[in-house]
């Protein structure tokens, strides 16, 4: 394949749309939940992950495993967590059967802000792909974002 290959071509453009659909998907639920409750897409999503944590067995994420699910670096994940700490939504604590583990849990603040933010992202999401929708160029992508069953 050259660079001028049609494949290739077509591959870039495709990379570009998707790109484009993220963006414009994160910023529009970006200004949805900073505007309705104090929340940064990235707070959103991170309350959201820790408050789907469960007392069973493997229940419970690792910081690695807490990065990877929110798409950040472990060092941006740990101030993440920091930050809404500070603002008392999230709290940190000793693994009990490993005390060099930390785990984090989401406060009863935190379940509260992410209970009244969740149909605020809900509804930014739905409209931004409404929105896209409307694109040509992002019309296929929408439908196949919009066909993942995929478990919560």
């Amino acid at each position: 394949m050259t660079a001028t290959d049609p494949a290739l071509t077509a591959l870039a453009q495709g990379w570009c749309a998707l790109s484009l659909l993220h963006g414009r998907i994160e910023a529009h639920i970006e200004r949805a939940l900073q505007s309705g409750h104090g929340l940064s897409v990235r707070e959103y999503s991170l309350l959201d992950v820790l408050s789907r944590q469960h007392s069973g067995e493997g229940g419970h994420l690792q910081m690695k495993q807490v990065a990877d699910a929110v798409v950040l670096s472990q060092s941006a994940t740990t101030r993440l967590v920091t930050r809404l700490e500070d603002r008392g939504l999230l709290a940190r604590y000793l693994c009990p059967t490993d005390r060099r583990g930390i785990y984090t849990d989401v406060s009863e603040e935190g379940l509260r802000l992410l209970a009244a933010a969740r149909p605020t992202n809900d509804a930014a999401l739905r409209e931004a792909l409404d929105e896209a929708a409307r694109n040509p160029e992002l019309a296929p992508l929408v439908s196949v974002v919009e066909s993942l069953n995929l478990p919560a």
